[in-house]
């Protein structure tokens, strides 16, 4: 790898790694709205969208009048608009569902299973090989995340819920994996900004659509319920959104799918810290070996 590609990696790695820690306090938000209001996934869902929205059509705007503007095929329309639904109106609302039902922890190591199956659709559709290096990582991650995940099963085995909730997570793991290959193999033509502007349009349309269809209207919200659905916006959304689709273009979407793995680990602590779940000898072993995954992967230094 030469001095240019090194440092390109190096810098795809810090943006993908800050976007993923940003990404994970969306659960503790989530968490705490759910705990400090009487509110539900979908309206949740549609503060944040609201909130985050202005960002997107303002950036979508400039760039439609730039010169250097690539308009987009009918075909790349239609891709950006299916990743945008998939990835952050459905990925989404199965995410706030799910967080109903069980803890933060949880939900987080759940959700990430989804840089396995990332790996496998690009391995199955696009026939991307993967690398000695990322199969290491990947199996670190995973080792850790099962280890965690069987320590917290253990505290939530007498939930009712237990089942459900997790249902959701997984089908969140699903839909997001989906946007991750898709977008990932778009972003590198149309770039990241554009694509991560015009797709967050589209899920923000999505999620106000079901809002109001589902028989809710604009209404009086508390102060406090505004105040997490801005944090939801613009620390949970706008910002690490941006951040991943940098890193997709710079490092592919196998690699931030891999770094992204600390996400568990991020709300597991917050997740102690901030709202008082329990962290076990099995959640620090399991931290330890995904931090040991996510170092290997942005020290890797070839095979780009």
């Amino acid at each position: 790898m030469n001095v240019a590609n090194k440092k390109n990696y190096r810098t795809g790695f810090v943006v993908s790694f800050i976007g993923a820690i940003l990404f994970s306090t969306k659960a503790i938000f989530v968490k705490l709205a759910f705990f400090d209001t009487d509110t539900d996934a979908i309206t949740l869902l549609a503060l944040r969208m609201v909130f985050a929205l202005p960002f997107y059509l303002v950036i979508a705007f400039f760039y439609s009048r730039r010169e250097s503007n690539i308009k987009f095929t009918n075909k790349q329309w239609l891709v950006v608009i299916l990743m945008g639904l998939t990835g952050y109106y459905l990925s989404s609302l199965f995410d706030f569902i799910g967080l109903q039902y069980i803890s933060a922890g949880l939900e987080r190591l759940i959700l990430f299973l989804y840089p396995t199956f990332a790996v496998l659709l690009n391995a199955i559709i696009f026939k991307q090989k993967i690398n000695k290096v990322q199969g290491i990582a990947l199996a670190l991650t995973y080792i850790g995340i099962g280890i965690a995940f069987f320590g917290e099963l253990k505290l939530d085995a007498a939930n009712p819920n237990f089942l459900l909730g997790s249902f959701f997570i997984f089908l969140c793991a699903v839909t997001f994996s989906i946007y991750l290959v898709g977008s990932g193999k778009l972003i590198p033509i149309v770039g990241a900004t554009k694509f991560t502007a015009y797709a967050m349009t589209a899920a923000a349309v999505g999620v106000l659509s079901h809002y109001f269809a589902v028989g809710n209207t604009v209404q009086h919200f508390s102060t406090q319920l505004l105040g997490y659905g801005i944090l939801l916006a613009i620390i949970a959304t706008v910002i690490p959104t941006f951040l991943i689709s940098n890193g997709l273009k710079k490092i592919g979407s196998n690699n931030v799918a891999i770094i992204s793995s600390i996400g568990p680990v991020s709300t597991i602590i917050q997740a102690h810290l901030i709202l008082g779940e329990k962290l076990t000898f099995a959640q620090i072993a399991g931290t330890m070996l995904v931090i040991a995954g996510v170092l290997l992967t942005g020290w890797r230094n070839r095979d780009i």
